[in-house]
């Protein structure tokens, strides 16, 4: 039998706006409401990041706060990823909301170009968010935007670094990053199988006009998916993509389409080594 795939929804990040699609989630409320369409449509991660009241990225933890809380209440059994991304704040203001203890949390564990900046992860400060993740029993997933990055994980897995087996998300298409390339694509699932085993999950993100092609890869290979109107806000490239719940949708019939089923919160966490919720 084939393994379920996961679908994680990463419902806002923290570039896209209202003037790029009126669909993105900014408000709390909005972002509850889209995280439990999105839920009912077969996500069973949500990847969060929060907004402040000028719809500005945060890393402010008594926003993501009220957004875990809410996710909770309306989504029973969703995982709950908090993003401790570079956007939305600097230093340790990071990993500032870690101490709500989600289920899980994002950890980049090194540095890369972005389109018009450098995403900058030194290695104090991506130390200290493993550190903060170990105190509270949150799970990391790695972010990696670079072949580097899997191999810097399994260096702090074997120092003891990590809570656990890493769940890696191979992160391709962003700009001056990692291109969506199939060959470098499976060299990744290879690497990861090397390094961690062959059995442990893993995820990849393809970012705008790729996020199809990722989830499609990801679901022949045996992975698990991601998608969401942070990473892209199309269903195709003429078409705006009228909720998260939409996109999510279309992932899970791309996971249909490879002869595998959903995975369900409580199949998410037993994949990922989660506690019940």
């Amino acid at each position: 039998m084939k393994t379920p795939a996961i679908i994680c929804v990463a419902i806002t990040g923290s570039v896209p706006t209202k003037a790029d699609n009126p669909a993105v989630p900014v408000t709390i409320d909005e972002q509850v409401e889209s995280t439990h369409a999105a839920f009912e449509a077969g996500a069973a991660i949500a990847h969060c990041h929060v907004r402040d009241d000028q719809g500005r990225p945060t890393s402010d933890p008594a926003r993501f706060a009220r957004l875990k809380e809410g996710i909770e209440k309306h989504c029973p059994g969703m995982i709950v990823q908090l993003s401790t991304g570079g956007r939305s704040g600097a230093g340790k203001d990071r990993g500032g909301m870690l101490s709500l203890a989600p289920d899980m949390a994002s950890l980049s564990v090194g540095s890369n170009n972005f389109p018009s900046r450098v995403y900058e992860n030194d290695p104090a400060l991506v130390s200290w968010l493993a550190s903060e993740m170990r105190t509270y029993g949150v799970k990391p997933e790695i972010e990696a935007f670079d072949l580097s990055h899997i191999f810097q994980a399994k260096l702090m897995q074997d120092r003891g670094d990590l809570l656990g087996t890493p769940y890696v998300q191979f992160v391709m298409g962003v700009k001056n990053a990692m291109p969506a390339d199939k060959q470098v694509f499976d060299f990744y699932v290879a690497t990861v199988q090397r390094l961690f085993g062959a059995d442990v999950p893993w995820c990849a993100a393809g970012i705008g006009r790729h996020q199809v092609e990722l989830n499609t890869w990801a679901a022949a290979a045996g992975g698990h998916l991601r998608t969401g109107l942070e990473d892209n806000i199309r269903m195709n490239p003429s078409t705006l993509a009228p909720s998260n719940a939409a996109l999510v949708q279309q992932a899970a019939d791309i996971v249909a389409e490879h002869g595998r089923s959903v995975a369900t919160p409580a199949q998410a966490r037993e994949l990922l080594g989660l506690r019940a919720a």
